[in-house]
């Protein structure tokens, strides 16, 4: 599935299936509910922390597409095709960061 491919069946399931989009807000606030699951594993699976009965079948896959639904989703809403806004930000981050990483010491 394509990203464009992707925004059009997110906006397909809100409009049938979801009723409606939530606001922008409130969809900002569901992301940032959603990217602290996603830290919680990722604190319990690869960081100190250790696993609560709590955390039992969470699963890092299904988190993170929670994240990236709720991000399209935005995206849908605001209008902003991310196909294009990625290809743009990878241009900007080669034009930035392209010699800084090669040369950075602590990344060999």
């Amino acid at each position: 599935m394509t990203i464009q491919e992707a925004q059009e069946t997110v906006d397909k399931w809100i409009n049938s299936t979801g009723v409606r989009y939530f606001n922008e807000m409130t969809n900002t606030v569901i992301l940032m509910e959603e990217v602290g699951e996603v830290a919680r594993i990722m604190a319990r699976k690869y960081g100190e922390q250790s696993f609560k009965k709590s955390d039992e079948g969470k699963d890092l896959g299904d988190e993170l597409a929670d994240v990236l639904f709720v991000l399209i989703c935005i995206a849908n809403q605001t209008g902003v095709d991310l196909t294009d806004a990625l290809e743009k930000n990878l241009v900007k981050k080669t034009t930035r960061d392209g010699e800084r990483h090669r040369g950075n010491e602590k990344l060999k």
